[in-house]
């Protein structure tokens, strides 16, 4: 994936905090800011866990990232792409993606409310951990 051009293209400079952290999410699918921290200091030690965040937030404020509440456990984050479900494991903590059936968005539209996204976590159990 070309950072620098996702980057620029949502407004947002090509540092190279970003792009590490964007890498370090890539390469995990779904990963929680201390995660991404420990991942990202194996290369740039010097960065601070405040610098992280902000560049977090801001990346999920401009689009770049999308914000995977967990309950009951830290967010995780994501590289954003096609509107889609997580499935998230109880047990492990696991998240996969799943995608959205149009109907789905028939289902609850309403004459009074457009959708322009929908943020659908459903919870259970993953096939390793339901052995």
């Amino acid at each position: 994936m070309d950072f620098v051009k996702l980057l620029n293209n949502n407004g947002l400079k090509a540092t190279f905090q970003r792009t590490q952290i964007l890498g370090a999410i890539e390469k995990s699918g779904h990963i929680n800011i201390d995660k991404i921290y420990e991942e990202v200091t194996k290369v740039h030690p010097s960065l601070s866990l405040a610098t992280i965040y902000k560049n977090i937030l801001l990346m999920v404020e401009k689009g770049v990232l999308v914000e995977v509440p967990i309950v009951a456990d830290k967010s995780k984050y994501e590289i954003k792409k096609e509107e889609h479900m997580h499935l998230i494991c109880e047990k492990c903590g696991m998240v996969a993606d799943a995608p959205i059936n149009g109907n789905l968005f028939n289902l609850f539209q309403q004459d009074s409310f457009d959708i322009n996204r929908i943020n659908l976590s459903i919870y259970g159990l993953c096939s390793n951990c339901k052995l």
